[in-house]
């Protein structure tokens, strides 16, 4: 048995704002894929994985909804043989690995599945949404339905608000000089403690103060000069965005990068962004001229996501 494949994805603008209901942006990310097989002798990370699954399991077996139903005995019997998710997502890095699985176990199980050819309304966009947020809060505790949503479609999605996402066209990639990177901060990051910690700053009037004034302001800025090619204008709202995050999100910035995050601010050779919900994993990079921003950060790691 193999299954078919799903990406990883990347939140290029959104990471927290978008539970608190600004807008986000996320496009699918094809370096990383994973996919449901099975083996007889299962060692390491696939019996690792497979005994994860049959949690995964009994969680959607207590499941009380009616917005979606599995073929559990089907998936039961397919665990007990060896079934498995082989994937090359890194996991703990906020590109999307428990989302890919999510949407592999939908597409294969769901027995009423709202497939990717249908035309995709809104309604059911926002049903498929529902479902993988149940479905993906197995593994966060909390968990907004997104990454897994973007795996499965296998599309950029714009996120208007909680109510309101819809497929978004990006403008195609060119040879230029500017990029879009990840950057490796080679530590792994948990979600749900980071969410708990910004959840506690909601309490905060201040913190909502500035979560809607500043940081939901310079996201829905960046997206929609993002959409419309607008490199000069983006720079500048990335730019501002960087300050709000280093500012106001201390703790879920890894504390090695905080010298590197205000060294980009200063330079302008690069700026730096939480990817997901951060905490370690990898750290999104805006940079004008990526050749430049590569010799500044030439003791790290970098992957290139997307061209200007």
């Amino acid at each position: 048995m193999k299954g078919p494949l799903f990406y990883a994805k990347i939140l290029l603008f959104g990471e927290y704002g978008i539970i608190k209901d600004s807008k986000g942006l996320a496009i699918p990310f094809n370096s990383y894929k994973g996919a449901l097989k099975s083996a007889q002798n299962l060692t390491g990370e696939a019996q690792k994985s497979n005994e994860s699954l049959a949690r995964f399991y009994s969680y959607l077996s207590n499941l009380e909804t009616d917005i979606v139903s599995f073929n559990l005995e089907e998936l039961k019997r397919d665990i007990d043989n060896g079934m498995y998710f082989d994937s090359s997502i890194p996991q703990g890095y906020g590109v999307g690995s428990s989302g890919a699985l999510v949407a592999s176990i939908y597409d294969k199980y769901a027995t009423d599945k709202i497939t990717v050819l249908e035309n995709l309304t809104r309604d059911k966009l926002l049903k498929l949404k529902q479902i993988f947020s149940l479905m993906e809060s197995f593994f966060h505790g909390k968990s907004s339905g997104l990454d897994p949503l973007n795996s499965y479609l296998s599309l950029p999605i714009l996120i208007n608000s909680t109510e309101n996402i819809e497929p978004a066209g990006i403008p195609s990639q060119k040879e230029g000089k500017g990029a879009v990177f990840l950057l490796d901060s080679e530590q792994v990051g948990e979600t749900e403690p980071m969410v708990n910690i910004f959840m506690n700053k909601m309490k905060n009037e201040g913190f909502r103060k500035m979560i809607s004034e500043e940081f939901a302001t310079y996201t829905d800025a960046c997206i929609d000069d993002f959409l419309k090619g607008n490199v000069k204008s983006l720079f500048g709202n990335v730019k501002k965005l960087s300050n709000v995050v280093l500012t106001n999100f201390k703790p879920m910035i890894p504390t090695a990068f905080h010298k590197v995050w205000e060294q980009g601010l200063q330079t302008n050779d690069y700026y730096l962004k939480l990817c997901g919900s951060g905490g370690g994993g990898y750290i999104l990079g805006f940079a004008e001229d990526f050749e430049k921003a590569q010799e500044s950060l030439k003791d790290y790691k970098l992957e290139v996501v997307y061209r200007f």
